[in-house]
């Protein structure tokens, strides 16, 4: 099981979403005014992952898919990621850069494991 870890910034909170092996597999869509308000989006992220649809927009043609769904694209220097939409069509989780296609689907389906159930870790009080 993962883990989330939330993280104070000076405009708010963001989370990421970490593996049992301590890397780094999502972080957050954006950043939240609220602990309160982080912890709806991480709801989200585990309610959401494990059924969302996978939509190939690197293939010509793709099939559009309805939300939830993760969708894989290619970023400007080339490299596939993918974000997590929620059934509103928020991005509430997005990748880091993968040089192969098929490392970013096995990402995907860390963050369909790794989110549900995982523990909320919060920042601590200052």
């Amino acid at each position: 099981m993962g883990k989330f870890s939330i993280k104070a910034t000076k405009t708010g909170f963001t989370y990421s979403l970490i593996a049992r092996n301590g890397q780094v597999i999502a972080v957050g869509g954006e950043v939240y005014n609220s602990i309160a308000s982080i912890k709806k989006g991480i709801e989200s992220v585990a309610k959401n992952a494990p059924i969302a649809k996978i939509e190939d927009q690197t293939i010509e043609g793709f099939e559009k898919q309805s939300n939830p769904k993760f969708e894989i694209f290619k970023d400007k220097s080339g490299e596939f990621r993918f974000r997590l939409k929620a059934k509103n069509g928020e991005i509430i989780a997005a990748s880091e850069g993968y040089v192969r296609k098929y490392s970013c689907k096995k990402g995907i389906e860390s963050v369909r494991t790794n989110a549900v159930d995982a523990p909320v870790i919060q920042p601590e009080e200052k």
